[in-house]
């Protein structure tokens, strides 16, 4: 396992709140003192958030990226937009690069396109969308258009969301592959009844990616789909990590243990994204947020120790008794 060993600048008392705390390190990476970006998280100036390769292409990939469901929903919103740009360059600022779309997000698609195309470092993100509708070329017109809306030439990957027709979509992605139109391809899915058939497609057609549920409460996929992604070569990207906000609920007012420290986690986001990260067959992780705060938080999870298994077991327990 590839991990790094720097110390958190900050070592938040185990009963700070996600808010307290990325206040915190939001206003220490304002302060007048000036400090390099992964200041916001580490005191070793030459520490970079975790990367994982990409099975097929060997590429890194930084472990922690951005959802946009429902977050980057805001249309013409100028407040809205503005806030999502810092988002953007907090998450650019710590090493984050994935940023997650679809078709079905609304407004998402556009409102990435139009922000990163603003931006100095846009060519530096990691763009991945999906399709989202039946019959070949209906899927082909879908995709060229978020592709435009994306403000992308090519996207870094495409993603049949849901299996949504995906025995059409599979050779017109394969085939959008071979003339470069799009670096990688993958599937989504977002329940564990859907987990058998992911496991069957990725044993058959070994995508690139596979997108999926896991978290610290909805282990599922800690059965077989995990190491069958690994055994088959398919990069993992892990949605709903927090179960919708559920995990937030549960834990709101509660104190971290004090044995986190070990673990660099200053939050109770980043308890449950480094759970997921503990587990090496996970490539990256797709928090959803617009606001800065958050998103300085969660890219925090990719810095530091991370659990092993006996330490996951123990985090497992912890939130089970409270």
């Amino acid at each position: 396992m590839l991990t790094t060993n720097s110390k958190p600048i900050i070592e938040t008392p185990m009963t700070y709140s996600r808010r307290r705390a990325t206040k915190t390190l939001a206003k220490l990476a304002m302060s007048s003192i000036a400090l390099p970006p992964f200041s916001m998280v580490s005191i070793n100036q030459k520490s970079a958030m975790l990367k994982r390769p990409i099975p097929s292409s060997g590429n890194p990939l930084p472990v922690v990226g951005l959802g946009t469901w429902q977050s980057f929903d805001v249309g013409n919103d100028s407040e809205s937009r503005k806030q999502l740009t810092q988002v953007l360059s907090q998450m650019n600022a710590m090493g984050g690069k994935v940023i997650d779309s679809s078709p079905m997000y609304g407004s998402s698609e556009a409102v990435v396109g139009d922000l990163t195309s603003a931006l100095d470092f846009q060519d530096s993100f990691f763009y991945a969308t999906k399709v989202w509708t039946s019959g070949r070329q209906q899927g082909i017109d879908q995709m060229k258009r978020s592709m435009q809306k994306m403000n992308r030439k090519t996207i870094d990957l495409m993603q049949i969301h849901n299996l949504v027709d995906w025995k059409t979509h599979l050779s017109t992605l394969k085939n959008m592959k071979e003339k470069g139109e799009i670096k990688y391809w993958g599937i989504t899915h977002y329940t564990n009844a859907s987990h058998e058939v992911l496991a069957q497609l990725i044993r058959d057609e070994k995508p690139d990616f596979a997108q999926f549920n896991f978290s610290i409460r909805e282990r599922h996929a800690e059965d077989f789909l995990l190491q069958t992604a690994s055994d088959n070569g398919t990069a993992v990207i892990i949605n709903r990590p927090f179960e919708g906000g559920t995990l937030f609920r549960i834990t709101k007012g509660k104190a971290l243990p004090p044995w986190c420290k070990e673990l660099a986690i200053n939050s109770w986001a980043q308890f449950f994204l480094k759970y997921i990260l503990g587990n090496d067959a996970v490539n990256c992780v797709i928090p959803g947020t617009s606001k800065p705060r958050h998103v300085i938080d969660n890219m925090g999870a990719g810095f530091g120790k991370l659990p092993d298994t006996k330490e996951r077991n123990k985090m497992v327990q912890y939130l089970s008794n409270i």
